[in-house]
């Protein structure tokens, strides 16, 4: 029975300011509910304030995912009741999101990105006393709320989790090169990811944070559907939960369709035209990124391939450090 699985990544960008409110986008280490106003906790009659250097972030993102980034592009809310979005719906893209259609190569094997879109972040749920089925209770930090994101909607095209992973870290090497992101921050890059054997139902398995717990979430869950097909089973098409500490999945709420949210488009936000020449400045802003720094390592410095590719994907602050490194001293392949 052949595994189907699809990726939705969540990244923080690195802005100073919220998506739509002057509000600090730098949560980490505050006091609870210190960073915030009217706009990001969603009292009535606030109106929000678009952040342009998303959207600048956002295109270098698409551009470096070989993304189509669309002429225009505009906003809507997605409802849902959730003590962590005050307002009871987020602001998202959905019919047009501002880049679709690309491709990221990983192993000798492209996979498709469906699209690329830009939504604000919901607060941050603390769950006191256990875990997200066992808290005793829940806090809610809303310094979180509104941190700008973009989301990458890939297409089910991984077969292997070994895939999955090897498509985080180059994406996470991308969106570092671009400078755009930090690994480091608290929460900076959730994944949801979508698995189903050939033929099946889907199941979503929500908010995996770390590479390692995609792997083995996406494992067990393989193992635990093979083992529903063996019994004579039904699949159901439902949202889990990844526990790290037992390493299985649980179940959260039935599976959610598109049609439950109730897109509309948010009409205090205006249509926005992307023209070619702004794409174009940003093009000529985008730093190296890590294939083509890959390829200058192994030219420029006569070291083997697997080489390169350890010191750019391990880490861009390793891969600054060894070109520093060898400024000083010349000698790269010792």
């Amino acid at each position: 029975m052949k595994a189907i699985m699809g990726l939705e990544v969540h990244v923080h960008l690195l802005t100073e300011s919220k998506l739509f409110c002057s509000c600090p986008a730098d949560y980490e280490n505050k006091e609870p509910n210190a960073n915030t106003c009217p706009i990001c906790l969603g009292f009535p009659g606030s109106k929000p304030k678009l952040n342009k250097k998303v959207i600048d972030d956002a295109i270098m993102v698409a551009e470096a995912l070989n993304c189509k980034i669309a002429k225009e592009m505009f906003f809507s809310r997605k409802t849902y009741f959730y003590p962590d979005m005050a307002k009871n719906f987020q602001i998202t893209q959905y019919e047009i999101p501002i880049a679709q259609k690309g491709y990221l190569e990983v192993l000798d094997k492209k996979i498709r990105i469906r699209r690329v879109h830009i939504e604000e972040d919901p607060a941050k749920l603390v769950h006191v006393g256990g875990s997200i089925t066992s808290a005793q209770y829940v806090l809610v930090d809303y310094n979180r709320s509104g941190i700008p994101m973009v989301e990458i909607v890939t297409e089910p095209d991984f077969t292997d989790t070994k895939e999955d992973r090897e498509f985080l870290t180059k994406l996470t090497s991308i969106l570092e090169h671009l400078e755009v992101f930090d690994a480091s921050r608290e929460g900076s890059m959730r994944v949801d990811a979508n698995v189903s054997l050939e033929g099946g139902k889907r199941v979503e398995i929500k908010n995996i944070s770390g590479f390692a717990n995609v792997e083995k979430a996406l494992n067990y869950e393989i193992v635990r559907q093979k083992n529903l097909v063996q019994m004579g089973m039904e699949i159901k098409r439902e949202t889990r939960h990844f526990d790290a500490d037992t390493k299985t999945t649980v179940t959260l709420r039935k599976k959610e369709t598109e049609e439950d949210y109730g897109y509309i488009f948010e009409p205090d936000l205006t249509k926005i035209e992307i023209g070619r020449v702004w794409i174009d400045s940003l093009i000529k802003q985008m730093p190296e990124l890590p294939d083509q720094r890959i390829e200058r390592f192994v030219k420029k410095y006569k070291i083997a391939e697997r080489d390169a590719k350890i010191i750019v994907y391990v880490d861009k602050v390793l891969a600054d450090f060894f070109e520093g490194c060898v400024k000083l001293y010349n000698g790269p392949q010792e």
